[in-house]
């Protein structure tokens, strides 16, 4: 049973004495560069973490990741970093992650284009040429697997593969609609429909996607996250056989973890907050809850599951007929999240039927 899951019979009424005794060791423990007991590290040989919302937004540093990833290297695992945005060469982001304090090198870093280049192998060989919609991230990875280039369709191109770059124009996107309808393969790197940015949440790849789709009436085989091609190929490289997933994505970091039969945690520091996770269906569901990296380090509270609700820490949700009441604990702290989390998805009743507190009603 998965740890955000782990649970034990008790009334929402009384905090638990070992969820109690948790917490108190969590806020009195140092961070040292050791696997801590009943950690979301505990018992793992890598961290697989995505970038965009995790460890960075646009260029600047999310809060306390760096030092929380430097702690778990320190520890001896492997980290690695996953990402499905395909602007970019895996040089220029291992210099972004080191200007941030991590010490990155390119092997360190997955991206969805070498995922793509695996897909096309499938289908087409090397030297075919493929028309590139995106960045040099992507025209980087199709070069070096010895696929040709180009940025119009010809005659003889056997294939389309499209990811994000910030100068994609409709001219690009007309290119890759004329040659897809001409019968060519056509790969996407990956369907995120946002991108996290400094000032806000921008459109991402899958935006773009569906502007190509609306015109073919086609669908692109997709070689990003959720689809386990890229946690396959992380799982390879780090040679690893216990990795936690760390994202901030449910419909792609957390339910590709799954797909890929992987522990996951939801980081609160992206896209996906906690309406998103308490009304997350089954196969969106992570392993762990976190408010930032720095939870990595310390013991994951224990959850106590009872007929009419749950406790985690000093948080106790009760559901009342169809209403889910917060009777202790403030809404925008992690465990009140975990708890209400865990008791709608216990409930007897769908999400749908229930009322959530005000606090996590999703947005009309």
């Amino acid at each position: 049973m998965c740890p955000l899951f782990r649970s034990r019979r008790h009334d929402p009424a009384e905090p638990g004495a070992a969820a109690s005794a948790r917490i108190g060791r969590r806020e009195q423990h140092a961070l040292p560069a050791e696997i801590i007991a009943d950690s979301p590290l505990q018992g793992r040989d890598a961290v697989l973490s995505d970038l965009d919302g995790v460890v960075y937004r646009g260029s600047d540093a999310v809060p306390d990741a760096t030092p929380a990833l430097e702690r778990a290297r320190a520890a001896g695992l492997s980290v690695g970093f996953l990402t499905n945005n395909a602007a970019r060469t895996p040089e220029t982001v291992a210099a972004q992650l080191c200007d941030l304090g991590l010490d990155a090198v390119p092997d360190d870093v997955v991206t969805s284009p070498q995922a793509a280049v695996m897909l096309l192998a499938d289908h087409v060989p090397a030297g075919s040429a493929v028309l590139v919609v995106g960045g040099e991230g992507l025209e980087r990875a199709l070069t070096d697997a010895g696929y040709q280039v180009v940025r119009h369709q010809t005659p003889q191109t056997r294939a389309v593969v499209q990811g994000f770059a910030r100068d994609v124009t409709w001219a690009d996107l007309a290119e890759a609609a004329f040659t897809i309808a001409a019968g060519a393969v056509w790969i996407g790197t990956n369907q995120d429909w946002t991108l996290p940015q400094e000032r806000g949440i921008a459109p991402g790849n899958g935006t773009l996607i569906s502007a190509v789709h609306t015109a073919t009436g086609t669908f692109p085989e997709i070689a990003g996250k959720p689809e386990r091609h890229l946690f396959d190929l992380a799982v390879t490289r780090f040679r690893c056989a216990r990795p936690l997933v760390v994202g901030d994505r449910l419909d792609t970091d957390i339910e590709g973890a799954r797909r890929a039969g992987l522990a996951s945690a939801l980081v609160l520091t992206g896209v996906d907050g906690a309406t998103d996770l308490i009304t997350a269906p089954p196969e969106r569901r992570p392993d762990f809850l976190l408010a930032t990296l720095a939870d990595l380090h310390r013991p994951y509270p224990l959850l106590e599951l009872a007929p009419n609700g749950a406790v985690c820490g000093d948080a106790a949700v009760r559901i009342d007929g169809r209403d889910v009441r917060i009777e202790r604990g403030d809404p925008d702290d992690p465990d009140t999240i975990r708890a209400t989390a865990q008791a709608v998805w216990h409930s007897e009743l769908p999400v749908a039927g229930l009322r959530l507190p005000d606090a996590y009603r999703p947005a009309r």
